[in-house]
């Protein structure tokens, strides 16, 4: 090396240690890091076992108690690539949440929007800002960022649910509100149960008068399995296999039914697997009913009813079915087509399993 050579790199050694004095970075050390060609998560593809998680949350619900304090008894998944994290990927957060026979988890609201995919049992609600929307196997229920909500089981038999959240994101963007101080712990109801499913479930029909108080966010809250099922089962019919596809919308303007979480239903038969696809923005997948196996990242995942995985940003994900099955999904990707980030790419042939997940 070159006297100057050596001049020119101990000053740089030197502008580099006075940059980190002042907390600056130089970007050209660090440009593949920050932009790669395309999106590098550190969330890595992964499967929870139902059998697993529904024994850890039956022996949580001997053990733990809700109510002010703990507030909730939800048992969060933790991607094993994010060094600890209690997320599933970098925006979304996962839970399974076990209400025990006769309990009530009490009255709060937060900014980070919520979802629930009813997994077990029956007889339960799940009050929000004082409309109680039951909760059978199979429903989501909606509850809106800043909306009151509590949870109550008067039956003999516990509730389990699947808890779908955009923390992660929302603590990105430090805007995590928290209110500790509700009216009271249980909600007083107003009227009957289910009154935004009396006055916006019907299918293509809207109160002709109607005023949406709350834009942006969908003023239906319950979104019942047998719906779901009878619309999936015409889909199918018209389109045919091996997988078809629905979003749950808000049913005045037909976006998203959440703002900044997409909620999905997929029903897949047997008869091949569906066409690989890789999309900016993160899934979590939770197999209502039915088998099969889905190769993410040439990675198998072989599924049953409960078990939830995760596909990570610009994953390649292919789903195949053993019997007809039915797979709820949560995404980001309200919030990448908001900020015209969403792109996907369709795969022209199978991914070869590089590796096998042995569960």
């Amino acid at each position: 090396m070159s006297t100057d050579d050596q001049s020119i790199g101990e000053r740089l050694e030197e502008l580099y240690g006075d940059m980190a004095d002042v907390h600056m970075q130089p970007l050209w050390t660090q440009t593949a890091d920050l932009m790669p060609r395309t999106p590098k998560s550190a969330a890595v593809p992964w499967l929870w076992r139902w059998s697993t998680m529904r024994a850890i949350a039956e022996r949580a619900g001997e053990l733990v108690a809700v109510g002010r304090g703990g507030e909730r008894r939800a048992i969060a998944l933790a991607n094993p690539g994010l060094s600890g994290k209690p997320y599933v990927s970098n925006t979304l957060w996962g839970a399974v949440q076990y209400l025990g026979p006769h309990e009530s988890a009490p009255n709060h609201r937060h900014s980070p929007s919520a979802i629930r995919f009813v997994l077990e049992g029956d007889g339960v609600w799940t009050t929000v800002n004082g409309d109680a929307c039951d909760m059978h196997p199979g429903d989501l229920v909606l509850t809106p960022s800043w909306s009151w909500h509590d949870h109550n089981n008067n039956t003999d038999q516990p509730m389990i649910w699947f808890d779908g959240l955009d923390l992660p994101a929302v603590i990105a963007l430090d805007a995590v509100f928290f209110d500790p101080e509700p009216p009271s712990d249980i909600q007083q109801l107003e009227g009957a149960h289910n009154k935004s499913t009396r006055v916006y479930g019907g299918r293509g029909l809207l109160p002709l008068d109607d005023v949406v108080t709350t834009p942006g966010q969908s003023p239906l809250w319950v979104y019942p399995w047998a719906d779901t099922d009878a619309a999936l089962t015409n889909l199918l019919a018209e389109r045919g296999g091996p997988m078809v596809s629905m979003r749950f919308v808000d049913p005045t303007t037909g976006r998203s039914a959440m703002q900044t979480i997409g909620c999905e239903m997929h029903r897949i038969v047997p008869g091949g697997p569906a066409i690989p696809v890789r999309r900016t923005g993160s899934a979590i997948y939770v197999v209502y009913r039915g088998t099969g196996h889905s190769i993410i990242d040439g990675q198998r995942f072989d599924w049953a009813p409960g078990d939830m995985f995760v596909v990570p940003s610009w994953a390649a994900a292919e789903h195949q079915a053993n019997e007809p099955s039915d797979l709820f999904a949560v995404t980001d990707r309200p919030v990448l087509e908001a900020l015209g980030l969403y792109q996907e790419e369709r795969l022209t042939a199978p991914q070869e399993v590089t590796s096998r997940f042995a569960g």
